[in-house]
């Protein structure tokens, strides 16, 4: 199979770089950012718009963006949990709105930002495919008005179709704010932005360790005041006791042909809405600006032990999976054709949200663990990591997501085996079957495992 790099849709379609720097010999600077996806970017910018004195490195393995910031999927959500009433369970009821408040002014930012980038705020469309999922979005639509918010509308199943047309769908909530964007011109012009503040970049020079205030790669060496790790899935290859924390998946996406004036006809999606589905392993997908359908999974594979590397960057069965389910939505599309696939990994935290913290004696701080909602979160993220980065106050700071650690993954081989046995029990409820025993417990703890 093809390279990341070509088979991705992003980042084969990606604008010219223009000319890479790799990092050789030894290097002095005030904070050096490992890791040159979403976190580490949006760290570097804000580093400089914080303090423009300080002279900020970012060192990456591959290109800027070569990670999950490079192969997601470009939905762009407000919502910093996986949902309002995960908020309330995960940080209680204040705090749920809070950042509810939080991630909406952060997405109205980001749009400005971004308006370079093919963002669209189109929305999000969550469909119910069964009477339970029609429950599940009068509830969440409840919950967004109990905290204050009122950008939830609920869709019956002629006015879900005119939105979009599957034989599948029986209702959504419509959910105004976010939308859609291309990832990779995101990444671009992040990178653009810190480099006209002074930011350095190294490229292709994977970090082997970190220690003693030096980050080392293959070709020098850079010594800093502080090392902030923007690593994510990435982070237990160079601090593998973080592992406790979170797990690394891998989520699968295909990208299509371009539709034709028919085949748009077809299905409407007049409005671009980016789309999921209300099951525990659900379908994600959207438009791309010159009318491709990208069709993801959240339905992420764990690779023991812990793997993270281009073995796991594709998955046949996976889609397979994909077209097949496609095609049940779709028939009336059924001979579309998929020209890009490819696999992303994700860092997952039993909350559903990242985590922050600093290792080294206080000289290298940290953030990860997205859980599928990076493109919005990792802004966030990156104001947190520049404000601890120069010990600055921010209300931030104060959010239990910083200041509480999620609970604890176990380790293999019982990492395996939980892996296994969640992944068969929401397979099953996702057929219909009543939660059993355990996903009813984890529920009660707000512990989850998805994308």
């Amino acid at each position: 199979m093809q390279n990341i790099e070509q088979s991705c849709y992003w980042l084969a379609t990606r604008p010219d770089q223009g000319e890479i720097t790799v990092l050789q010999g030894k290097l002095d600077a005030d904070i050096v950012v490992v890791g040159a996806g979403f976190t580490g970017l949006w760290t570097a910018y804000f580093l400089k718009q914080i303090d423009p004195s300080r002279d900020v490195v970012v060192v990456e393995q591959g290109v800027t963006g070569y990670g999950g910031s490079g192969r997601n999927a470009g939905i762009v959500s407000a919502c910093v949990d996986h949902s309002h009433a995960l908020a309330i369970v995960h940080f209680g009821k204040a705090e749920a709105a809070r950042l509810a408040e939080i991630g909406q002014k952060n997405i109205d930012e980001l749009a400005q930002f971004a308006f370079d980038c093919d963002f669209e705020k189109t929305g999000q469309l969550q469909i119910a495919l069964t009477q339970k999922h029609l429950e599940d979005c009068r509830e969440n639509n409840r919950v967004a008005e109990e905290l204050g918010i009122n950008s939830y509308r609920f869709l019956g199943r002629d006015e879900v179709q005119a939105e979009l047309n599957s034989p599948l769908y029986l209702g959504a909530s419509l959910v105004t704010g976010g939308g859609i964007i291309n990832p990779i011109k995101l990444v671009g012009k992040i990178k653009a932005e810190a480099m006209k503040l002074g930011v350095r970049f190294f490229e292709r020079s994977p970090v082997i360790e970190v220690k003693g205030g030096t980050v080392v790669t293959k070709g020098g060496s850079i010594n800093a005041r502080k090392i902030v790790l923007a690593t994510d899935s990435y982070t237990h290859h160079l601090f593998p006791q973080l592992l406790w924390r979170f797990i690394p998946l891998y989520d699968y996406i295909l990208v299509s042909e371009v539709l034709t004036g028919e085949q748009l006809r077809k299905i409407g999606w007049q409005n671009r809405q980016g789309i999921v589905d209300c099951r525990s392993f659900f379908n994600y997908y959207r438009l791309t600006s010159d009318n491709r359908i990208l069709w993801g999974t959240s339905e992420a594979n764990y690779y023991p032990p812990n793997r993270v590397d281009e073995s796991c960057d594709h998955s046949e069965p996976h889609y397979r999976s994909l077209r097949e389910s496609f095609v049940r939505h779709f028939p009336q599309i059924s001979e579309l054709n998929f020209s890009y696939q490819w696999g992303g990994p994700i860092a997952s935290t039993t909350r559903l949200t990242p985590f922050f913290g600093t290792l080294e004696g206080g000289k290298v701080i940290y953030a990860l663990g997205y859980t599928g909602h990076g493109i919005g979160t990792t802004r966030i993220a990156g104001k947190i990591l520049a404000h601890m980065a120069c010990s600055k106050e921010t209300d931030l700071l104060s959010l239990s997501m910083v200041r509480k650690k999620p609970f604890p993954y176990p380790p293999e081989p019982l990492r395996s085996l939980s892996v296994n046995m969640v992944t068969n029990s929401l397979r099953q409820v996702d057929k219909g079957d009543d939660p059993g025993i355990l996903l009813k417990m984890l529920d009660l703890l707000g512990i989850g495992f998805s994308s």
